[in-house]
């Protein structure tokens, strides 16, 4: 069982939320509320709506023939291009970490089999990614 950890203090969570209402909504304000991370959501959030286009290559080159990105669920969509921005332009942060991060921030969204699954394409993307770029 979870202790007091709000997921309005987990700045993966704003992460996903602050880029689905972008991604999904284009009319969505960004705005980013005082926050002991904010610097790193701000960064995070900004790059990877600037860097879309090279993320979805990314993605496309490293998902493998059976995926299309597109007909993933639109959570999965954002939390593999902010974790993919993760991997490519914060190479001090180690995947694990990013994974971890993702995972938990996750199970505010999503159930226990497609955490899973999201488990494995993050570690496939990660691996390919950093073996590539690092």
């Amino acid at each position: 069982m979870r202790t007091s950890y709000s997921p309005k203090n987990n700045p993966r969570v704003i992460i996903i939320q602050k880029l689905y209402g972008k991604f999904f909504n284009e009319e969505e304000k960004l705005d980013f509320p005082k926050h002991r991370y904010k610097k790193f959501i701000k960064d995070v959030v900004s790059g990877t709506i600037e860097r879309n286009e090279i993320l979805m290559e990314e993605l496309d080159k490293n998902l493998g023939e059976k995926f299309n990105f597109n007909n993933m669920d639109k959570l999965f969509q954002v939390i593999l291009k902010s974790a993919t921005y993760e991997f490519l332009y914060k190479p001090n942060v180690s995947i694990k970490i990013i994974i971890k991060e993702y995972l938990n921030a996750s199970n505010f969204f999503l159930d226990n089999s497609q955490t899973k699954y999201l488990n494995a394409l993050l570690d496939n993307i990660a691996k390919k990614i950093r073996l590539i770029n690092g």
